[in-house]
Parts: C-alpha cells; sequence; structure tokens
C-alpha cells in the first residue's frame, strides 16, 4: 500500500529534492510537456525512487508507464475511460483512479482500482475545480462503499491532516502545502513525522 503521506510532484527536480527525506511514495503527475520530455521525467524519477526505495505512482501516460516498466499508475476519470485496463493489469501494474461524485466512484469500482483518491476534501487552489469541496464526511461515505484503500487529496495540510485521518481516509495525497511551501523540505519532513505518528497509532 501507498505511504500514508503520499506527495506529487511536477517533474524529476522535485523528485530529487523531497525523496532523499524519506518519502515512501510519490506521484509524478507531468503537465505541460512533450512526449520526449514525459518519458524523460518518468525514468529520471523512477530512478530517484529506485535508489531510495520509494514508490512510484505515475499519473495519466499509462503507455509510457508500462513501456518504462512502472509499478503504479493513476488515471483521472477522462484518462481511464480512453485506457486499455487489460494492458495495464497484463502489466501487473497497480491502478488509482480519481473519484468526485458518487457516479464516478461506480465507474472506478467497476475497473477493479487497487486504490481510490476523493477530492477535492477542502477548497484547493493548485487548479480550477469542477466540484465543490467533499468535506470530511464523504470520506467516510467512500469508505462504506470500497474495499481498497482511500485516498484523500485537495486542500489537506498538517494542520487538518489529523481530522482526515480520523475521518476514514487511509492515505494523505498532498501537492500545493509544501510545493507553495517557503521552506519545502522543512515542510514535507513535519509530514513525514506525522506520517511515522499514524503508521504508529
Amino acid at each position: 500500500m501507498l505511504d500514508v503521506f503520499y506527495p506529487i510532484v511536477p517533474n524529476a527536480a522535485w523528485a530529487k529534492r523531497i525523496v532523499p527525506l524519506g518519502v515512501r511514495s510519490l506521484q509524478l503527475r507531468v503537465k505541460d510537456a512533450g512526449p520526449d520530455q514525459v518519458r524523460a521525467e518518468i525514468a529520471e524519477t523512477m530512478a530517484i525512487c529506485a535508489v531510495h526505495g520509494c514508490r512510484l505512482v505515475v499519473n495519466d501516460y499509462w503507455r509510457d508507464a508500462i513501456a518504462l516498466g512502472a509499478t503504479d499508475i493513476h488515471l483521472g476519470q477522462e484518462d481511464l475511460a480512453e485506457a486499455d485496463l487489460g494492458l495495464i493489469r497484463d502489466a501487473g501494474i497497480k491502478l488509482g483512479i480519481s473519484t468526485h461524485t458518487p457516479e464516478e466512484l461506480d465507474i472506478a469500482l467497476a475497473a477493479r482500482p487497487d486504490y481510490i483518491a476523493l477530492g477535492p476534501i477542502y477548497e484547493t487552489k493548485l487548479k480550477a475545480m469542477r466540484y465543490a469541496p467533499q468535506g470530511l464526511e464523504r470520506i467516510g461515505e467512500w469508505k462504506a462503499r470500497i474495499s481498497c484503500p482511500l485516498i484523500a487529496i485537495g486542500g489537506l495540510s498538517v494542520e487538518r491532516a489529523p481530522a482526515v485521518l480520523a475521518a476514514g481516509a487511509d492515505i494523505l495525497s498532498v501537492v500545493t502545502d509544501f510545493l507553495a511551501n517557503s521552506d519545502p523540505e522543512r515542510r514535507v519532513r513535519e509530514w513525514l513525522r506525522l506520517a511515522e505518528a499514524a503508521r504508529k497509532s
């Protein structure tokens, strides 16, 4: 399973900054890049993660992930509709899927994912969202319907994390809270301490 603290980075350079701090699982979400750059970013991030024993999840680019030998893929709903799930499964790759509504959860469950993400839990400034904040209560609703780990994402912070875990989330996916921090490494260390405490509880 992914670690409690599950950061998302936009490129290999960020992976190189935070993975050596002790990050156990990481998602690479490359945007606005050409095919060659995408593949290069995935390959470099895979190499960084391999050195440090970090589990890497590739966002969206499932064909490249298969070709490069990745172990995990995360798909949004639009990408899920176009993905060849048979090829993904044949490659032995674990699959995570984003959900925002009960209807999307139905679609995700039909794909037999290894983990499901729910978001945004809180308002997020990372990107314009079509969905209102889900809130903590929705976490419990999702947990009642799934048997795989649940990832919470959207507006998470170290300060909000205990309530999100108490609501039933297994994994906390974090983006802006460390990327936009004045001292990202310090913030990542705070998350790692929180994750360690959560594993022991």
